[in-house]
């Protein structure tokens, strides 16, 4: 009778390792920044206030005091990324994130990096200045936290088009050739 159970036993973690591996890979590919987004350069549609996948009606503060309100990006691609100072994973895109920032700003980007540590702010300047961090920082609160479900997982990054729908995710770090692939054809969108 034993062997019967630990064949079943046996059977049935098999078939839990093949949901898990089916899940993974569903979520995976779901959000592969390699696949291309169907958004060519039409018009982007506004999202309705409190509509799901859209842009959470925030202001958010950098740390040099400027805000973000929902006002000021309206008509923006808005890129926010959580990370904190002890993230690898973190420390290794900040600079490809500079890079496409500074690359792209001009063209209606806005990139906000929320951090989700408490560095002081002579912590903070000492690694935005080891790690060439060039685009805004903001501090999580709540409000910020509340809006994104609390992302458990570092880095975290959302792209919104500009009309403030989201149009990716993405759990891990990104590199500077696929954040440009996946922004190229939204900063080419008009606004409806």
């Amino acid at each position: 009778m034993s062997v019967t159970n630990s064949t079943k036993a046996l059977i049935g973690l098999l078939l839990a390792g093949s949901v898990g591996v089916i899940i993974f890979l569903f979520v995976h590919l779901s959000s592969d920044p390699s696949k291309p987004l169907s958004v060519g350069s039409k018009a982007a549609a506004a999202c309705t206030k409190g509509q799901r996948d859209c842009l959470p009606d925030v202001n958010y503060t950098d740390t040099q005091g400027k805000a973000y309100t929902p006002a000021d990006l309206a008509g923006k691609v808005v890129v926010v990324n959580f990370w904190a100072t002890w993230c690898k994973p973190c420390q290794k895109e900040i600079p490809d994130f500079s890079k496409v920032y500074e690359k792209l700003k001009a063209k209606g980007l806005v990139m906000l990096g929320v951090m989700t540590d408490s560095p002081d702010n002579d912590q903070l300047l000492n690694f935005q200045s080891d790690y060439d961090m060039l685009y805004p920082v903001v501090r999580a609160n709540s409000d910020i936290l509340v809006s994104y479900s609390y992302p458990d997982a570092l880095p975290t990054t959302y792209v919104f088009d500009r009309g403030g729908k989201q149009v990716f995710s993405h759990v891990g770090p990104l590199h500077a050739e696929k954040l440009e692939m996946i922004l190229a054809p939204l900063l080419a969108q008009s606004v409806n």
